[in-house]
C-alpha cells in the first residue's frame, strides 16, 4: 500500500520576497505545533493499518527463489491477539527447487520473521501443493474479513479475534476461497472469548459460499 504524503505549503515562484518576512512575523509559535499535530493525525491511520495478505506476497517475493515468486500455494494467519485483524501470516510458495515443492515465509507485523522449506508430506498426495490460480484471487484479507464480519447473525456479538486461510476449495477445483474463523466475547464473561465458527468466501468475487457460524456458543 503506497503511503500518502501530507500536503506541503508551497511558495509561489512569483511571490515578492518582501512578503515573506511579514508572513513569518504573523506566524505564532502555535502554528508550527498545529502543523506537526496535523501531520501526525494524517499519518496515524497509515501506521495503524496492518499489512494485508496479498501485499505480503509481494514482500515475500524478496525472500524466495526466482522460480517461486508470486506462485502462492496457501496463505494463512495465526489467531489474532487483542485485535480482530491478524498480524502473523505465513505465505507458502510453490518452489520447484524445494524437496517438498514449497517455501514458507513467516511475517510478524508486516516484517519477515523466518523463511523455511516445510515438510509438506501429505499435500502432494492430496493435490494441495499446487499453485493457486492468480486470476481467482481478487479479494484481499482485509476485504474478506469485512465480508465475514458483516454476516447478520453477528449483529449483537462482540467480535474479538480471527484466523484466516486462503486456499483451494478442494484439491480438484480451481476455485480459491478464504476461510475466516471468528471468536466472540462470552456473554457471561466478556473477558473470555470462544470460537463461533467460520465463513467461507469466494476469493474471486467475495461471495459468501458457506456460513458455519454458531452465535449461540457465546452463551
Amino acid at each position: 500500500m503506497s503511503k500518502a504524503t501530507p500536503p506541503a505549503f508551497i511558495v509561489a515562484p512569483n511571490t515578492p520576497d518582501t512578503i515573506l518576512p511579514s508572513m513569518k512575523n504573523k506566524l505564532s509559535p502555535w502554528t508550527g505545533s498545529l502543523l506537526v499535530v496535523s501531520s501526525l493525525l494524517f499519518a496515524a491511520p497509515l501506521l495503524a493499518a496492518e499489512a494485508t495478505a496479498l501485499s505480503l506476497v509481494k514482500e515475500g517475493n524478496r525472500h524466495v527463489g526466482e522460480e517461486a515468486k508470486d506462485r502462492v500455494v496457501q496463505i494463512r494467519s495465526e489467531k489474532s491477539i487483542n485485535t480482530l485483524v491478524p498480524n502473523i501470516w505465513f505465505i507458502v510458495y510453490y518452489d520447484p527447487d524445494a524437496t517438498a515443492k514449497a517455501t514458507e515465509v513467516k511475517f510478524v507485523a508486516g516484517t519477515k520473521a523466518t523463511v523455511k522449506r516445510p515438510a509438506r508430506i501429505l499435500e502432494p498426495i492430496t493435490g494441495a501443493h499446487k499453485e493457486l490460480p492468480k486470476a481467482k484471487i481478487k479479494i484481499d484479507s482485509d476485504k474478506a474479513l469485512a465480508i465475514a464480519t458483516k454476516e447478520p447473525v453477528l449483529k449483537n456479538l462482540t467480535l474479538k479475534a480471527s484466523k484466516m486461510t486462503l486456499e483451494r476449495h478442494s484439491a480438484i477445483e480451481e476455485e480459491v476461497v478464504w476461510k475466516v474463523e471468528l471468536w466472540a466475547a462470552k456473554l457471561a464473561n466478556p473477558n473470555k472469548n470462544v470460537s463461533i465458527g467460520e465463513v467461507l468466501i469466494n476469493a474471486e468475487d467475495g461471495t459468501v459460499l458457506k456460513n458455519e457460524l454458531k452465535p449461540n456458543k457465546v452463551d
